[in-house]
């Protein structure tokens, strides 16, 4: 071989690695994924959690009163079965399984839903925190509202802070942990505004527990709560287009313009799909096909257009609403027959990572 072959073919394979490694080395953090740690089942935990579900009340039509719960084992409260079945959040192996899926999903983050000290979800964070690191995954946390004020909250991430925070996996931007608030419009903005805002009486700004604090946008009104809440930012979280306002795709322009406006920062939030009619049979209204996935790249690329720095995805594993990337597996009963993705249980883990590369690469 002469010298110019010799030198075109490293040429080639310098352009090629170089390309792969870029490729390999996008920041994945930019895509972060709700995950939802409370099931339980009898050989690791004692007792059925999550998959014996119960079927929930209507709020004002007493129809839907005392229709009882699920079983478990073939009878879950999921419009859906998943492929490793009623499976324990607390089982390594299946936390292992599950951040495997995640990293092949191309997902950097995992948003773990957390409902204080000693909660169930509370059991495995140590688990889930070793086990992203060795996949290279970072573990943020989805604060669920089991809190009842301010005070008792700022407590509550103390102890988080203080207990998980030194971990490797737990996730930090420029130094600072990512909260995200469900349902932080169950408090005032008045109130919040004591704990988030740099001179409030009871203020995390400046302390340890100084965070990126991500609160729930809901309805169009929620405006006026995010000028005065002392929020980081907001997201939108519901995977069910037109829900409300916040899931409602045509206003994530708006909701883009209002946080450029306030400095904060907006997480516009996709699903594959809505299905949650074996837990609340009224609420039909809100299903949303699957679409064999457009309806997931329909939500996705609308996210895409608004040029979010963060995308979060609902979900990888909350059953209940049929939200779920996680495999599943066709299943028929004598009085049930399960949804399912069509030929290819993983589907939407193949299809999350074509996705989230057409978001990375595009930014």
């Amino acid at each position: 071989m002469n010298h110019l072959k010799r030198f075109l073919l490293l040429v080639a394979c310098t352009f090629f690695f170089s390309k792969s490694f870029a490729q390999e080395n996008i920041p994945r953090d930019k895509v972060q994924i709700f995950y939802y740690g409370w099931y339980g089942n009898q050989a690791v935990d004692g007792s059925l959690q999550h998959w014996n579900h119960e079927i929930i009340p209507h709020w004002n039509n007493p129809k839907w009163n005392n229709l009882g719960h699920y079983k478990g084992g073939d009878d879950i409260g999921a419009n859906f079965y998943p492929a490793l079945g009623n499976y324990s959040s607390n089982d390594v192996k299946i936390i292992e399984k599950h951040m495997k899926m995640i990293k092949e999903s191309g997902v950097g983050v995992v948003v773990i839903s957390w409902l204080g000290k000693d909660s169930f979800t509370d059991k495995s964070v140590s688990k889930y925190l070793d086990i992203a690191d060795r996949f290279n995954l970072k573990i943020a946390f989805h604060i669920e509202p089991f809190y009842k004020t301010i005070t008792e909250l700022r407590d509550q991430l103390s102890y988080l802070v203080k207990t998980y925070s030194a971990h490797h996996a737990f996730y930090k931007k420029d130094g600072k942990p990512m909260f995200y608030v469900y349902d932080s419009y169950k408090i005032s903005p008045e109130e919040w505004s004591k704990l988030l805002s740099k001179n409030g009486e009871k203020t995390v700004r400046d302390t340890e527990l100084d965070a990126l604090y991500i609160g729930l946008w809901v309805e169009e009104k929620d405006a006026a709560f995010f000028e005065t809440s002392g929020f980081d930012g907001f997201y939108t979280y519901f995977a069910s287009e037109g829900f409300v306002y916040g899931s409602t795709t045509s206003n994530w322009d708006f909701l883009s313009r209002f946080a450029k406006d306030h400095k904060l920062i907006f997480i516009p939030c996709v699903g594959p799909g809505y299905s949650d009619t074996r837990i609340r049979p009224w609420n039909e209204a809100n299903f949303k096909s699957r679409e064999t996935g457009k309806y997931y790249e329909s939500m996705f690329d609308a996210a895409i257009k608004v040029k979010p720095e963060w995308i979060g995805i609902t979900s990888f594993n909350e059953w209940h609403e049929g939200t779920q990337i996680e495999p599943a597996n066709p299943k028929k009963t004598s009085s049930f027959t399960y949804e399912d993705y069509g030929k290819d249980p993983w589907m939407y883990i193949k299809e999350t990572k074509r996705l989230t590369d057409k978001f990375l690469k595009g930014k």
